[in-house]
């Protein structure tokens, strides 16, 4: 892969939260009380996900989100800051407290239950206050962890000024043809295509949106279409524990990739290796290596 002297600049759009996580023996069933073997919390939210991994990997970051006027939200502030993300269009609010994520971990699979809170609270205008930065940024990155509204006028915004967007779609829901057409790249669980596309099948989804979507699963593969053909390829470790943040971390490194310029081929398989370190370190941020871990 390719890496030139330039430094992108991104802007993420998108949630941030503390994530509270059980490692537990079993998940529970409904109705069914198991032991916790280990809790702890962790940075996350798939936007601040995203804002530190692609920081790691050399850009200069913008982001911009909504937190609570609380502890947590603090704790998620001075994080932000120690990985070298610009944060003065984080907002603070209090009409709600920060974002949190309940997860139940067991064997590498996991229940995870968000709790969206002063993410909900990210507006239009916050968005417009940043708007000098889209003029000189290289790539935009949005999720669904804020409203849809926020998440389209964003979309707006960025191709109105001629910017690369990407969108990892999660969690799933259903997306207008209108986002669909206007970002560049979009990631999403194989999963969940049906709720993001309707009843499609994923051929035909690839088939449609060449280049475009990259589907992912739990073996940390990647499928797309080229357009000519389907590529898949595959990377993991002998044994992946800790699964959170996976589809954050290679939309990083596919977006880091992108920017440099990169073969869609090369951003797929740099998104797909940043993706595996991830899941060598407990949380979704624990684990996303720095640009100098591969040139060591």
């Amino acid at each position: 892969m390719n890496l030139s002297s330039e430094q992108p600049q991104i802007i993420v759009v998108g949630s941030s939260s503390i994530d509270l996580v059980l490692e537990t023996n079993k998940l529970p069933l409904p109705n069914e009380t198991v032991l916790a073997v280990n809790s702890d919390s962790y940075f996350g939210g798939k936007g601040a996900n995203q804002a530190v991994g692609t920081a790691r990997l050399g850009a200069s970051v913008y982001f911009i989100g909504c937190v609570g006027m609380d502890p947590l939200g603090q704790q998620i502030m001075r994080n932000l800051v120690s990985e070298g993300v610009n944060v003065g269009f984080v907002h603070e609010t209090d009409k709600e407290s920060t974002g949190t994520a309940y997860v139940t971990t067991s064997h590498g699979n996991a229940a995870i239950v968000v709790v969206p809170a002063a993410n909900n609270y990210l507006n239009k205008a916050h968005i417009d206050e940043a708007d000098r930065y889209f003029l000189t940024a290289d790539l935009v990155l949005v999720q669904l962890e804020v409203s849809m509204e926020v998440v389209e006028y964003t979309v707006k915004k960025a191709k109105k000024y001629g910017k690369k967007v990407g969108l990892y779609a999660s969690p799933a829901m259903k997306v207008s043809e209108e986002i669909i057409e206007n970002v560049d790249f979009i990631v999403a669980k194989s999963s969940e295509l049906y709720i993001i596309f309707g009843e499609e099948k994923r051929e035909e989804v690839l088939k449609k949106y060449f280049n475009k979507v990259f589907v992912r699963d739990d073996t940390n593969s990647t499928i797309y279409f080229d357009g000519t053909e389907m590529k898949y390829y595959r990377n993991d470790k002998d044994e992946m524990v800790y699964k959170m943040g996976m589809g954050d971390a290679f939309t990083s490194g596919f977006a880091i990739a992108l920017c440099h310029g990169n073969s869609i081929e090369e951003c797929v398989k740099f998104g797909n290796e940043v993706s595996s370190r991830v899941s060598g370190g407990k949380g979704s941020q624990t684990g996303l290596p720095k640009i100098s871990d591969f040139f060591s």
